[in-house]
C-alpha cells in the first residue's frame, strides 16, 4: 500500500489541477466528530513526516498518523485501515 506521502505526492505533480481540488480528512480532537477537512490549496510541503500547512496566515504541521482520508470530491484515494 503506497503512503500517504507517496499519494499526496503522485496527486500534486501528476494531477491536471494539484492538491487544488483534494481535501485530507484527519484526527483533531475538539472538532465536531474529532475530525476536520483540510482542502489541498493549503497545503504548502508535503515533508517526509507531516503535511504543512497555510491557515490563517500561519504555518501548521499536521504529522501524517492523524491522516484519516485523502479524497477528491466523492473519490476516495487513501483511508487509513
Amino acid at each position: 500500500m503506497p503512503t500517504i506521502r507517496d499519494v499526496l505526492n503522485k496527486i500534486r505533480w501528476t494531477s491536471e489541477h494539484g492538491l487544488d481540488d483534494c481535501e485530507v480528512v484527519i484526527v483533531h480532537r475538539g472538532m465536531p466528530g474529532d475530525v476536520k477537512t483540510i482542502k489541498g490549496t493549503t497545503i504548502k510541503d508535503i515533508a517526509p513526516r507531516a503535511i504543512i500547512l497555510k491557515e490563517n496566515g500561519e504555518e501548521v504541521v499536521i504529522p501524517y498518523h492523524r491522516v484519516k482520508i485523502i479524497r477528491r470530491g466523492n473519490i476516495l484515494l487513501w483511508q487509513k485501515r
